[in-house]
């Protein structure tokens, strides 16, 4: 067998090994993952709520970054834009993914002008805008799991990512390596802030991508992870 033939073959052989080889590193990843936590449950839905829609805007049965953006949308002009652009405009073509921002009643026109500040005539049809009564704006926000309240106005910089079960998702521990080396106390993260960029284009984008997964997995029978809630930690740190 002369030089040539040898070399081909070597060849051949790299070409039909190293797509292998890379599939089998990627298989622990995508089937050995930790799901993203449950941090709250029972997040109420927006039965009290109305908009723009033809259809009616639920939490239920759709993977939901929720928002809350007051009596002065405007003044959230940063907060929806990162939202948009580092979350929204990388998440809209997935199935069931939508964006919802609870908004007080009144407040219509205004978001108009936001609306027109953050889509640059870009496709918005998976970004809603619903409108309540202030009251039933706080029961949404008083059934989340939050760092922080509302301000007077109803408004908040923070997003909640809920899931189908209206399960509010997100760390239970969001140590780095080096803290639980440590042994520093547990914090979790249950809100994601909109100013913080890289909070919003390193660890939320990376839990939607988890959540995402998961879901892509169920339908095709193939998640047999337990998904951990804030409730089982709770229980470890009494025993």
């Amino acid at each position: 067998m002369n030089l040539k033939k040898v070399s081909r073959y070597v060849v051949l052989g790299i070409l039909f090994f190293l797509p292998v080889t890379f599939l089998l590193f990627l298989y622990p990843a995508t089937h050995n993952y930790s799901p993203l936590d449950i941090v709250n449950e029972s997040v109420l839905d927006l039965d009290n709520f109305s908009s723009n829609s033809e259809e009616k805007i639920q939490l239920k049965d759709h993977i939901t970054v929720l928002g809350f953006f007051g009596n002065n949308p405007i003044d959230k002009n940063i907060t929806a834009s990162n939202l948009k652009e580092l979350v929204y405009d990388k998440f809209k073509g997935f199935k069931r993914f939508q964006v919802v921002v609870l908004m007080p009643k009144g407040t219509e026109e205004a978001v108009q002008t936001l609306k027109q500040e953050i889509s640059s005539y870009e496709d918005l049809r998976f970004w809603h805008f619903v409108f309540g009564e202030p009251s039933h704006i706080k029961r949404v926000f008083f059934s989340l799991k939050k760092e922080e309240d509302l301000s007077e106005d109803l408004a908040t910089d923070h997003v909640f990512i809920i899931d189908k079960d209206l399960n509010q998702r997100g760390r239970i521990d969001d140590r780095t390596d080096n803290e639980i080396e440590k042994n520093k106390p547990v914090y979790g993260l249950n809100t994601y802030d909109c100013i913080e960029v890289a909070e919003i284009k390193n660890k939320m984008s990376e839990d939607m991508r988890i959540l995402f997964t998961e879901y892509r997995q169920k339908r095709k029978g193939e998640f047999n992870s337990t998904t951990r809630r804030a409730s089982d930690l709770k229980t470890e740190n009494n025993e």
